[in-house]
Order: structure tokens, then C-alpha cells, then sequence
């Protein structure tokens, strides 16, 4: 794909963390009515934000603010793995769900990771 036609949702980080967005937000959908403005809502906030922030960053013109974005996003992953051991410990969620989607979330910040890598790189090559 030539960089012109590149926008953030063909990034392979973006679209690993939407797949994992869906899986999370399939996972809340049965969460206890009670929780609609509490943990439903939090997790899914933090959820959102990961591919948000990606989206922002690769918007961004300059290189730092990129690297910038892609480092809130990352630290949205965990703040959703976070939430992951809270609706585990609450009975929400399965330990064998909690454990799929904890594994998810590794691969989806192994490759966030390397977005900044590779951004990173474009500073220094700049």
C-alpha cells in the first residue's frame, strides 16, 4: 500500500486493538445491570480509548506527538487489563475468559509497541 492511500485503520495496530474493543465490549454485555455506570462503563472507556488514541497519534504531524498518543494508548490496554481482574475477581468474568482476553491484550500492546518502535525510528532517521 503506497503511504499516500495509508490511514490508522490499515494499521495492524489499530485493528487488532478494535477486534479486541469487540471482544471486550461482547464480555460486558452480560455484566449485572447495577454495573451499567460503574465497571461496564469504565471498561469500556479505557477499551475505546486504546484505538482512539492510535487513531490520534498516526493523525498527529509530528513524531513525538505520535509517540505521545501510542504511549496513552498502550497505558489504556493495561487500565482495561486492570478492570479485566476486577470483573474477574467480582464473578463477572471467567477465570479461562479473563485469561483469553489478558493474552489478547499482550499481543495488541506487543504491537503497539512496536508502532512505537518503528515511530521512533522516523525521528532518528529524520
Amino acid at each position: 500500500m503506497r503511504e499516500a492511500d495509508r490511514n490508522f485503520y490499515s494499521l495492524d495496530a489499530w485493528q487488532r486493538a478494535h477486534s479486541f474493543v469487540l471482544d471486550i465490549y461482547k464480555c460486558t454485555a452480560v455484566f449485572p445491570d447495577a454495573e451499567k455506570f460503574g465497571l461496564t462503563s469504565q471498561i469500556r472507556r479505557a477499551v475505546i480509548s486504546i484505538t482512539a488514541n492510535i487513531a490520534e497519534g498516526y493523525e498527529r504531524y509530528h513524531y513525538k506527538d505520535k509517540i505521545k498518543f501510542y504511549y496513552i494508548s498502550r497505558a489504556s490496554l493495561a487500565e482495561t487489563q486492570s478492570f479485566l481482574f476486577l470483573a474477574r475477581d467480582l464473578g463477572y468474568l471467567t477465570l479461562e475468559k479473563v485469561e483469553q482476553l489478558v493474552y489478547l491484550s499482550k499481543e495488541v500492546r506487543q504491537i503497539i509497541s512496536g508502532l512505537i518502535r518503528y515511530t521512533k525510528n522516523k525521528i532518528i532517521n529524520n
